[in-house]
């Protein structure tokens, strides 16, 4: 099977550093892959490169076969690479209903019309409903953005890149600066958006229950390269990402299926 996104030698230098060292990697449609690794490793710089935000000193990106290496972000989104960041990227002074909806009326290519345009395209406000429900925050809808706490802006960030209805979702830690307690609930909307089963999504986080909970396999990057590539279980028992990484055995870490 074809893969939906890959990168070739994928490298990139800042000035005798080198941050990502020929990374080749694959990802199945429909899959869940998680990167792990050290602060350090590169993980967001490799995010950076396959998103459009960094340009490669070597190598390419493939999304659906196509060399995506010189497009823009922008272009990038447009194709279906769809990109959270660790920091959240909403409309403060918008309500939670008003950032999705914009997210959507982008997709649709609907120009702005003032007021108006709530009115001519019911279909919008049906859309972005669906997302809120999906994202648990349709009981938000009316609340400005400001007033969210943490947890519900990364959801409602999530919501804005479901909105652009791309095919894979690139989650940079979206539990980054949360509390214990806003956790589960962004765990919930992830776990939602794999079982409806049709986007490809890769995660960088920390959370090592969360990742073994949700990926279908898992990379480990280590000193910016490719460490290791397995299931779940295969990376928990990898030598290799026991001594450079996890900093011992993980015989005793219980594997979730």
């Amino acid at each position: 099977m074809t893969p939906i996104l890959r990168t070739e030698n994928l490298s990139i230098k800042f000035g005798g550093h080198t941050a990502v060292n020929q990374m080749n990697f694959e990802m199945p449609k429909n899959h869940f892959k998680s990167i792990i690794g050290p602060n350090g490793a590169g993980k967001t710089t490799f995010f950076n490169l396959i998103s459009g935000e960094l340009k490669p000193s070597e190598g390419k990106v493939y999304f659906k076969n196509e060399d995506m290496s010189r497009l823009s972000p922008v272009e990038r989104t447009r194709r279906g690479l769809g990109r959270s960041f660790q920091i959240t990227n909403v409309f403060p002074n918008l309500t939670v209903l008003e950032n999705v909806r914009l997210a959507v009326q982008s997709k649709e290519k609907i120009r702005y019309q003032m007021i108006h345009h709530v009115l001519k395209y019911p279909n919008l406000i049906h859309k972005t409903e669906e997302l809120l429900e999906l994202v648990l925050l349709v009981s938000k809808k009316h609340i400005a953005a400001s007033q969210l706490s943490h947890g519900e802006k990364r959801k409602l960030e999530i919501a804005m890149l479901l909105a652009l209805d791309t095919d894979v979702l690139l989650l940079d830690e979206p539990t980054a600066g949360m509390s214990l307690e806003e956790v589960p609930a962004i765990l919930a909307v992830i776990k939602r958006i794999k079982e409806e089963g049709n986007k490809t999504i890769l995660l960088i986080e920390h959370k090592m229950d969360m990742i073994l909970d949700l990926s279908d396999s898992i990379i480990v990057m280590f000193n910016g390269e490719l460490l290791a590539d397995g299931t779940p279980e295969e990376i928990m028992q990898n030598e290799t990402v026991q001594n450079a990484y996890l900093g011992g055995s993980y015989n005793d870490h219980a594997v979730k299926s």
